[in-house]
This record gives C-alpha cells, sequence and structure tokens, in this order.
C-alpha cells in the first residue's frame, strides 16, 4: 500500500480498535480491512506535476510573511522612536529610502532602520522575481477564473488559490472548504456547553494566507471593502 496514502489517511481513521499489536505490519492490514468495508476515509494525493509550481508559490507567501514582519518592527521602531508613523508601500519603496531620514539622530537607531530596510528590500526583490517566474506560467480555470472578481485577488492569489484548493469538487459543501480554509471558528462543545477550543491547525495554513492577504488588499485598494471595514 502507498506509503503516502496511509500517511493522509490516519489522521482520520479510528485508531486500530481491538488491536493488540501496533507496528506496521498490523496497521497494513487494518487499513485493508476498512478499506474492504468501504469505511477507509481517503486523502486527496495533489498531482505530482503540479506540486513544483505549488512550492514556489508557497515559497513567496512564506517571504511575504517574512516581510510583513520586519515591517511590523520598522513601523514600531519609527513610532516609538521618531513618534511618527511611515507606511508600509513608503516602506517597501526600491528606489527611495524614506526610512534614513527619519532615523539619523542616533547611530543606533540608524543602523537598526539600515539592517531593517536592506533586508526588507531583498525580499521585495525576491518575492517579484517569484512573481515574474510565474507569471504567464499559470491560467485560471473554470470556475476559478471567477476569483479575479474578488477585490483583493489578483492573478497571482488567484492561481495559489486554485492550485492549493485542487478540485473543489472533493469538498461535499461549501462549509467543508471553509473549514478547510481555516475560516471557521474552532469549539469543542458537550452538552451545549464549549470545552474547549478544537483544533485551529486543522486545515490548508496556505489557503488561510492566500485569503488573509487578499482581504487585505481589498481592504487597502477598493474603497467599498474599506468603507466595510470601517464600518
Amino acid at each position: 500500500m502507498d506509503t503516502r496514502f496511509i500517511r493522509r489517511t490516519l489522521t482520520k481513521i479510528q485508531q486500530y480498535s481491538g488491536l493488540k499489536y501496533s507496528n506496521d505490519k498490523h496497521d497494513s492490514f487494518w487499513l485493508a480491512e476498512m478499506l474492504r468495508l468501504g469505511i477507509l476515509p481517503e486523502g486527496y494525493i495533489y498531482p505530482k506535476e503540479s506540486r513544483p509550481i505549488r512550492h514556489l508559490l508557497r515559497k513567496r507567501s512564506h517571504l511575504v510573511r517574512l516581510r510583513t514582519s520586519l515591517i511590523t518592527s520598522l513601523q514600531n521602531i519609527i513610532a516609538r522612536n521618531g513618534g511618527s508613523y511611515l507606511k508600509a508601500n513608503d516602506i517597501n519603496v526600491l528606489t527611495t529610502d524614506r526610512v534614513k531620514p527619519l532615523l539619523e539622530g542616533t547611530d543606533d537607531l540608524a543602523l537598526a532602520g539600515k539592517v531593517s530596510k536592506d533586508s526588507i528590500d531583498s525580499l521585495t526583490r525576491q518575492i517579484k522575481a517569484i512573481e515574474k517566474a510565474i507569471d504567464g506560467r499559470i491560467h485560471l480555470s473554470s470556475p476559478y477564473n471567477h476569483l479575479l472578481s474578488i477585490p483583493g485577488v489578483g492573478p497571482i492569489l488567484g492561481s495559489a488559490i486554485m492550485l492549493e484548493t485542487g478540485p473543489v469538487s472533493r469538498f461535499p459543501k461549501v462549509g467543508s472548504y471553509v473549514s478547510y480554509c481555516r475560516k471557521v471558528s474552532t469549539g469543542s462543545f458537550s452538552n451545549e456547553k464549549k470545552k474547549g477550543t478544537g483544533n485551529r491547525k486543522n486545515g490548508n495554513k496556505y489557503l488561510a494566507c492566500a485569503y488573509s492577504e487578499a482581504a487585505d488588499h481589498a481592504r487597502r485598494y477598493d474603497s467599498e471593502e474599506r468603507k466595510f471595514f470601517n464600518r
């Protein structure tokens, strides 16, 4: 039996009820018996040919998160020591260093700002290089081409959502997909009382990041979405 198949199904199946031993041999027999009875939940195995470009988009998402953390840190440094606020777009500008004039008073602060700005610029260039490499290689297929009608979703985020989702038919209900995207609250209930927070890490973290990034873009650049957010 394919080891990837076993690994993807172990998290959902009933755990070895009645087995005296737990090892690869007995686990395989247990899985085979459940498969014969038709009660083995099967995990989706992503097509091998599409994995490399999906991993490239995941790397872009990773770099975006790193850059965001550096931008937030630099904004805090400027606010605490300069009493002013610098927008993320001003920090991201590659042609002009708008950070240096705000931290010129102290050598230590100037060095901290320079290191942060250089790191942010380096990540921005790497992100742009990935986006340039992806541009034109992925074409959104139906029904994913409708993603571009959503405020905040462009070709790159649309491609990431399409590749991470795969065939949408594998989700029996809308709620199943929303839960897979980590966009619903988690909770463990007993007798109509909440007992815990549930499994927050169930689902696809890359889809969660893609939709969060889209929401932030919509808030910043779409007037209707910005009014809704402010209200």
